[in-house]
């Protein structure tokens, strides 16, 4: 079953139990996915590796959004950011923890033959096509180049 498909009869479920603000999220799901389709006059459906990065953006974008209004007192708002998250980062996939980041960074570290924090770019490639939808691009920056400053790799 492809996104799309989730998403409308995941629609449907949120109409049916009257949860308004499962249906909202879902509702800003599938419009990013129809942008995208519509985008440049495409008539075929968009690629799972482009679905992903939609949803990874809309994901950093609550994330981002509710920080905001957290740091304004504005509860009420962040709220909504973060229910609608909360649905987001169900159709994406299980995120990364901290240790599992390190290790997965160690071996690409190893693969491309990192040295030292001036091969940070090369690492940085290679993690985020690797690691993408799996960790946030920040945590995967972060740790690499904690990880490039520690020689003891």
């Amino acid at each position: 079953m492809s996104l799309k498909d989730r998403i409308n009869a995941d629609i449907k479920e949120a109409m049916l139990a009257k949860d308004k603000a499962r249906l909202q999220a879902l509702r800003s799901i599938k419009s990013l996915i129809l942008l995208a389709e519509t985008e440049k006059g495409g008539t075929e459906g968009i690629s799972q590796d482009t679905e992903m990065k939609l949803l990874t953006k809309a994901a950093k974008q609550r994330r981002e959004s509710a920080e905001l209004y957290a740091k304004q007192g504005r509860t009420d708002l962040e709220q909504i950011e973060l229910t609608e998250l909360n649905v987001i980062e169900e159709y994406l996939p299980k995120q990364l923890d901290e240790g599992d980041l390190r290790i997965r960074l160690l071996d690409i570290i190893q693969r491309v033959g990192a040295t030292g924090p001036s091969d940070l770019g090369k690492v940085m490639g290679v993690a985020s096509k690797e690691l993408a939808g799996q960790a946030d691009g920040r945590a995967i920056s972060t740790a690499v180049g904690e990880l490039l400053n520690n020689t003891d790799f």
